[in-house]
């Protein structure tokens, strides 16, 4: 489940919670917060244990994976299975406490999220399917409280599919030598030599539908300072991959977690002052 390493939950939360902020206009229900938070643990715990049970073969070829749980025979196939459906049924628990909309935005989610990690065995753009499963996670805040789906929902939507591509790429530009020893696809290898420039145009174009989102939603100051400093965070992930070090591709990928918290805090402050 990757329980000690939670920049996965993280990265799937802090945009949940813009969703849930704009939805519920800066003050949506405690309980429902939590539950989401609450879902965001367990749907990333689950994807974690797919991902090591689809590449329990191939994660002892790759130096960062190897001693994972899987890779080593710690765990055997069928426990990390009866572990994965455990968790999509207390997942299914969670969201049986809303309506009909958000449950069937759930199933799909779950059903995204458990295709991805075996299409890196026939797509170039796996990261773009992990996209897509992450952002669910911004559509269903609005329907939970019956929002429906405004635009802002879709901008959102959009705009966590194309930053979760960039720092996605920017995880995979970390393995890419030894993906490309064992066969494994990633946008990583897809993008070649043009890796960073496609990561600069993902970026440009998730700050240009926050930008959107702003603009039509009248967000104030505390937005646009929050946007700029993105802006500069960035940039510094350009400063790490820079050179294509494994160690600091990993890093920039990290570095994600600052955008999340700060977009998240901006649109709080937008509401909340």
């Amino acid at each position: 489940m990757r329980a000690d390493r939670p920049i996965g939950t993280l990265l799937l939360a802090w945009p949940m919670l813009v969703a849930l902020l704009i939805a519920g206009q800066g003050n949506p229900p405690l309980k429902v917060v939590v539950l989401f938070l609450l879902g965001a643990f367990i749907m990333r715990s689950a994807g974690c244990v797919i991902n090591d049970f689809a590449d329990r073969r191939i994660d002892g070829h790759v130096s960062r994976t190897k001693s994972r749980p899987l890779a080593t025979g710690e765990v055997k196939s069928w426990q990390a299975m009866t572990l994965f459906i455990v968790l999509l049924l207390v997942a299914f628990v969670i969201v049986l406490q809303f309506n009909r909309e958000t449950i069937l935005l759930s199933i799909a989610a779950a059903g995204v999220a458990t295709l991805y990690p075996f299409c890196k065995r026939f797509t170039q753009l796996p990261q773009v399917v992990l996209g897509i499963a992450f952002s669910f996670g911004v559509l269903m805040p609005f329907t939970a409280l019956e929002q429906g789906l405004p635009l802002a929902a879709w901008l959102l939507f959009f705009a966590n599919i194309c930053w979760t591509v960039a720092y996605d790429t920017e995880y995979a530009m970390a393995d890419r030598d030894d993906d490309l020893k064992i066969g494994v696809k990633s946008t990583a290898i897809l993008f070649a030599g043009f890796d960073k420039l496609a990561i600069a145009a993902l970026q440009l174009l998730t700050l240009a539908l926050l930008a959107w989102l702003g603009y039509s939603l009248m967000f104030g100051l505390y937005y646009w300072v929050g946007l700029g400093i993105i802006v500069g965070l960035f940039g510094w992930q350009h400063v790490l991959i820079w050179y294509r070090e494994p160690q600091r591709c990993f890093h920039a990928f990290l570095h994600n977690n600052n955008v999340g918290w700060v977009l998240a805090l901006a649109v709080a402050a937008t509401y909340w002052f």
